[in-house]
């Protein structure tokens, strides 16, 4: 049948070209496309350049951010190109967004190797609760946590970031906040207002305290507090899965995967649905969803056929108000429901029949036939708990 390219506008530009190239010939060589692209928009002089750092923009964005060490060598070389770009070519809206690509990502990354550092001597404060006292472990882990903002990091690549947004407003009318160009709104575009947001649990953390600190009694706060250092534990013998997280979702079964899927229709993927300004985890900002009316599958080995256990779950996503059903080995753990707004932890025993062989298989299936935008079933964090 053929296909035409579809583009979102100027964030598209260097998709709709590769996509139009292997349209005209699947057999393409990518690289050299985007060496053309680079020659005929940028310049000869910087035709290999100005391609090879498109590629390296892309893998900035493969693997965890926080031990990406490339990013800061794509920084580099966008930096060499611009010390030496004319005049003309500092005011093409292309070289202008490439930049703007290459300043955020570092500033990203370094804001979030400094914020993470912050975290966890703010809990190390936290830690130290029982022996300091609560309030004043509060105290402290909140005064560090606040660093970010009092002490930041990277501040000349900040700066960078704001006069290209500027530049690309000026050049071609790009919309990249809400308050200063007036875009639609922050998911729609506007991601200069997301650059300075916190990359920790930050804003959930101080809500917590604040909580902490209505509590009169000091056993409380001190539970409390060992309640949120111990938030990823699920006791001996339990699991815990982040199923936004890649890395940390041993248990997930991800289906038939891309090459075989690459629509993901019966494949699970890793979902992003942030709120703002609704303060939660960033565990919270990301999931394993599937698509459609596509259940969502986790398996256990090795457990204990003697033992009870219960699930706790976080149902998060983009699709608050559509229905989820979870199944263990086929019987109903609960019906289908309403997620829980604002997100918390809920959660469920496990009927014994389940794991009577030492195995289990949860399956989350979405309420059948909503169509829409095809993202019902959405899980965060699951433990499976000894009860």
């Amino acid at each position: 049948m053929g296909f035409l390219t579809y583009s979102e506008g100027c964030n598209d530009d260097v998709n709709k070209i590769i996509w139009s190239a292997l349209g005209w010939d699947p057999e393409a060589d990518v690289v050299e496309v985007l060496r053309e692209y680079s020659r005929y928009f940028i310049g000869e002089r910087y035709g290999d350049s100005f391609a090879q750092g498109l590629l390296a923009l892309e893998r900035n964005w493969q693997g965890p951010l926080l031990t990406n060490a490339g990013v800061y060598t794509t920084l580099r070389q966008f930096q060499a190109m611009e010390k030496t770009a004319s005049p003309g070519l500092r005011q093409n809206w292309r070289f202008q967004q490439a930049l703007y690509r290459a300043y955020y990502d570092g500033f990203i990354r370094s804001r979030l190797i400094y914020e993470s550092a912050l975290e966890e001597q703010a809990l190390n404060s936290l830690r130290h609760a029982q022996k300091i006292g609560s309030e004043r472990a509060i105290s402290e882990a909140e005064g560090i946590l606040d660093r970010a903002v009092s002490r930041p990091v990277s501040k000349d690549w900040s700066a960078r970031v704001y006069e290209l947004a500027e530049a690309l407003f000026q050049s071609i009318r790009m919309q990249l906040s809400v308050p200063r160009y007036k875009a639609i709104a922050v998911d729609r575009g506007a991601n200069l207002d997301m650059v300075e947001f916190p990359l920790n649990n930050r804003p959930w953390l101080k809500v917590r305290f604040a909580e902490l600190r209505k509590m009169p009694e000091e056993s409380a706060r001190l539970q409390a507090i060992e309640e949120m250092l111990g938030w990823t534990d699920p006791g001996p013998g339990g699991y815990y899965d982040d199923l936004g997280n890649p890395m940390r979702q041993p248990h997930l079964e991800r289906g038939k995967g891309f090459v075989a899927d690459p629509a993901f229709l019966e494949s699970s993927l890793v979902g992003f649905a942030f709120r703002v300004p609704e303060p939660v985890r960033t565990s919270w900002w990301h999931h394993a969803e599937a698509l459609n009316d596509s259940p969502l599958h986790m398996r256990y080995e090795h457990l204990d056929p003697s033992l009870r256990y219960k699930v706790r779950i976080v149902y998060a996503g983009d699709s608050p108000t559509r229905k989820i059903r979870l199944d263990a080995d086929g019987i109903e753990v609960h019906p289908l429901i309403q997620k829980p707004l604002p997100v918390r932890p809920v959660e469920f025993d496990i009927p014994a029949k389940a794991t009577e062989d030492g195995q289990l298989r949860l399956t989350w299936n979405p309420e059948p036939g909503l169509g829409g935008n095809g993202r019902g079933t959405q899980v965060a964090e699951v433990w499976l708990i000894k009860r």
